[in-house]
């Protein structure tokens, strides 16, 4: 089968290979086991409203796909980046014609919920509720943050999970067999080269088949009439690899986290990883050194100064060079950072300063911290017994700094560990 035939455009193979049934669905396995409560639902044609939450490529809409042939229900599929409510609602009246008419059950598959805004999502809830339409779902993002607490409350959340390297390469396989799909191409590709495609989709299948497409549509018969995949053809291909990292979603806050709290926890390997992993996906430089800048004074503070100076000094060299070449400032400071001995008491005296400042009575600062720029200041006693510190041998001396209120707390409890052990009092 040729991808142009008699002027006839073919769907992309993921499309023509698509799972028909939950028997030759892959991956999923925690809900689609014969022993599993989803399983055994869908199974019998027992629907209910849900969500499915999962990174792209992972069978969300094939499942969707599924539920409704599996149920014998009508199946309307819309993508809520370019869908309007208007729309919506006139394939929701036809639902409920259906319905009335010929008892016939409606699922309105929304692909990408998380585009649809509140009132958007608001309109869908009176026809969820009614159970006039099974609502099913797809989005990429985490459903707390990006789906109304009235609507997530009606609906189901199913977790998918991203496929296996094991699991791509069955449904890579399949492929190749698939009279739909490649079958007629007389491929030889190797063990080698499937995992490597596996590895480089990063658990979409999707993207799997997509490379695996192009490479075949790419090679030329030998002269035994096959087509050889070579590894360097596919990177040719793709010139780079291509990492998930949705800068607005889910996978952004798990990356940033994993990154800081891998320099926060000195681990300089895992952090490189991470910052890696950001910056190739197209994470701006300027919001990771912003970040560096903050972890400086909360996870290091006085215990290495230097370390605020290097997060800055990356700060800067990102705005003056920008990427690639500031990933290396980035990979430095980050380094740094994580190799700094750490302690949170900045952190945690500025916290317990700023509880004071909000929650206690604001007294008016002491006369003696008072700067007596006036003569009536003078003589109001702005100024009176101000100990300057310069004119003692050690270059301090005990006085009340705070108001009386206040007098003796103590925010700043500084740790043994680093340049910070040098500012260690006993009390």
């Amino acid at each position: 089968m040729e991808l142009f035939e008699k002027g006839n455009f073919l769907p992309p193979l993921a499309e023509r290979v698509r799972p028909k049934n939950l028997d030759e669905m892959v991956g999923q396995k925690h809900l689609l086991s014969p022993d599993t409560p989803f399983r055994k639902l869908i199974s019998k044609g027992k629907l209910h409203s849900l969500i499915f939450w999962g990174p792209p490529g992972t069978g969300k809409t094939t499942l969707a796909k599924i539920i409704a042939e599996i149920s014998n229900t009508n199946f309307i599929s819309f993508s809520a980046a370019d869908t309007t409510i208007n729309e919506m609602k006139k394939a929701i009246k036809l639902a409920e014609r259906d319905l009335k008419y010929y008892k016939r059950h409606t699922i309105i598959f929304i692909d990408e919920i998380h585009h649809f805004n509140k009132a958007q999502q608001d309109a869908l809830l009176p026809y969820v509720e009614r159970g006039k339409i099974f609502l099913i779902c797809a989005t990429t993002e985490n459903p707390s943050f990006e789906i109304i607490p009235p609507l997530l409350s009606r609906l189901k959340v199913y977790i998918l999970h991203p496929l296996s390297i094991n699991e791509i390469k069955e449904i890579l396989k399949r492929a190749i067999n698939h009279p739909d799909g490649l079958k007629d191409y007389n491929l030889e590709i190797s063990e080698e080269i499937l995992e490597y495609i596996a590895h480089l989709s990063n658990g979409d299948a999707r993207v799997a088949l997509n490379i695996l497409e192009l490479a075949t549509l790419s090679s030329e018969k030998d002269k035994n009439g096959k087509r050889v995949i070579k590894i360097e053809e596919i990177d040719k291909l793709l010139e780079r690899k291509v990492l998930h990292f949705d800068k607005k979603g889910e996978e952004f806050y798990n990356l940033i986290s994993a990154f800081i709290k891998s320099v926060r926890g000195s681990s300089p390997d895992a952090s490189l990883y991470w910052l890696a992993r950001m910056l190739e996906a197209g994470c701006d430089p300027l919001y990771i050194a912003r970040r560096l800048i903050i972890l400086a004074s909360e996870d290091i503070g006085n215990a290495d100064p230097m370390a605020l100076v290097v997060a800055t000094s990356a700060k800067e060299a990102c705005e003056f060079v920008g990427m690639p070449e500031c990933s290396l400032a980035l990979a430095q400071a980050t380094i740094y950072l994580a190799l700094a001995p750490k302690s949170n008491a900045v952190y945690l005296a500025y916290n317990k300063a700023k509880e004071d400042a909000l929650n206690t009575y604001n007294e008016p600062v002491p006369l003696h911290l008072r700067n007596p720029v006036t003569q009536l200041m003078t003589k109001l006693g702005y100024g009176k017994n101000y100990k300057y510190p310069h004119n003692y041998p050690e270059g301090e001396i005990e006085q009340d700094y705070l108001p009386p209120l206040l007098k003796g707390k103590k925010y700043y409890f500084p740790t043994k560990r680093g340049f910070e052990g040098k500012y260690h009092k006993k009390d």
